[in-house]
């Protein structure tokens, strides 16, 4: 028997484009089913071969801020991961390109710069040897 619980929002793209075809938004409690069990119930799959489409589905609340301040996404077809179009604060009109998750983004910034830091203590801590020996 399959459990009751938070589903978190799933995608159907085309593979060669990563253009979205179907979703299912995230939702409080439910049965998680198969990529099977939703082309018979999602008619936007309907005049879709399976072996045409992914399916790509996310844990409840992940990428929940990229959703909310992103204008579009789609999925890469090469890497099979979800790229989000942005609007510019200073320009909403003109159109971006699609990029990484703004929160993959700070993360991998994050590990950088925690990289970086860790970088200059060891030359402060040379430097200083050097200085004193």
């Amino acid at each position: 028997m399959r459990e009751v619980r938070p589903l978190g929002r799933r995608f159907f793209w085309v593979k060669s484009t990563g253009n979205i075809v179907a979703q299912r938004f995230e939702m409080s409690a439910g049965i998680e089913s198969t990529k099977e069990e939703d082309f018979e119930v999602y008619r936007e799959l309907k005049s879709y071969d399976p072996e045409a489409i992914e399916m790509t589905t996310f844990e409840p609340g992940q990428y929940a801020e990229d959703f909310a301040q992103a204008k579009s996404w789609m999925f890469d077809p090469e890497t099979g991961k979800i790229l989000f179009v942005y609007p510019d604060p200073t320009d909403p009109e003109t159109p971006q390109e699609p990029q990484q998750p703004l929160t993959d983004q700070v993360t991998a910034l994050k590990t950088e710069n925690e990289s970086l830091k860790s970088r200059v203590s060891d030359v402060e801590m040379t430097i200083t040897e050097i200085l004193f020996s």
